[in-house]
């Protein structure tokens, strides 16, 4: 005798979720993801005899580099109010938001094993990436201030240095929405993994590290552009909490905070909409 049954409600292994299904998913993944980038950044160095140290030493080197280069040999700061502490500021952050690039583009497809053996919501790998880069670099903050306090002209700790909080926020909200459309790109074309590296170099010449937006002047509708770059304007409104005396206005913050949350809207969007395709063998 046969036996009907109700397939009603039951939903295919691997399935995609609802959206909001699947954030509150992630949410529940929370602690996996705050562990998992907690003990990375602990043994990321641990080969390296200097281990973590690289962190801060590593773009200490570029800031050196760039000053010899930039300060010293084509003497692009002139004219720019400590131009040291601007330098540093500037590759510091920067760097910051080139490593969690790099780091959580490359999520799912270095993470293959992972998404085979597991089922979870693959975008808390994104997330571990970009919390791991943000752990990873609080010492480097600290290097970065202690340096404005102590290279000449030294300057002055003040209440506005507590607004790189909300800078060094929507940064890792930007660099995280951006990481998970990089994540799906590369899944489906390794090949973008290749350019990710040069689309960084010219992105960190469009972000003004090294000499005035001032120079455009001439060019505005390049300036133009350049103002509504959102690495620019996390490095610019750093700069004026932390060397110029100001809270930075108000359109800077509101083209940051834009940027940040429509990248990171669409970001999940266009990752979720993918997540049944992650780690599949064509």
């Amino acid at each position: 005798m046969a036996t009907s049954v109700n397939l009603r409600g039951l939903r295919r292994v691997g399935a995609r979720p609802p959206l909001l299904d699947y954030l509150v998913s992630l949410w529940d993944y929370r602690h996996f993801v705050y562990y998992d980038a907690q003990a990375r950044v602990q043994t990321g160095n641990e080969q390296d005899k200097l281990g973590r140290a690289w962190l801060v030493l590593s773009p200490l080197l570029n800031g050196l580099m760039f000053y010899l280069i930039m300060g010293v040999l084509l003497k692009s700061g002139h004219g720019i109010e400590n131009f040291v502490a601007y330098l540093v500021i500037g590759v510091f952050l920067f760097q910051m938001s080139s490593r969690a690039i790099s780091v959580s583009s490359r999520a799912i497809a270095g993470n293959k094993n992972v998404i085979h053996a597991f089922q979870f919501p693959r975008a808390s790998l994104v997330l571990a990436a970009n919390l791991r880069e943000l752990f990873a670099n609080i010492p480097v903050l600290i290097t970065m201030l202690v340096l404005v306090i102590i290279l000449p002209p030294a300057e002055e700790i003040s209440l506005r240095w507590l607004m790189l909080v909300p800078v060094v926020g929507l940064q890792f909200l930007f660099n995280l929405g951006l990481g998970l459309i990089l994540a799906r790109l590369v899944s489906m074309f390794n090949d973008v993994n290749q350019l990710i590296s040069y689309v960084l170099r010219l992105w960190m010449y469009m972000s003004c590290l090294f000499f005035s937006i001032d120079k455009f002047d001439s060019v505005p509708w390049l300036k133009g552009v350049m103002e509504y770059n959102p690495l620019y304007n996390v490095v610019h409104l750093a700069r004026e909490c932390v060397l110029y005396g100001s809270l930075g206005s108000w359109r800077a913050w509101a083209i940051l905070a834009l940027w940040s949350l429509a990248t990171l809207a669409i970001g999940m969007v266009f990752f979720w909409k993918g997540e049944e395709s992650y780690g599949r063998e064509l």
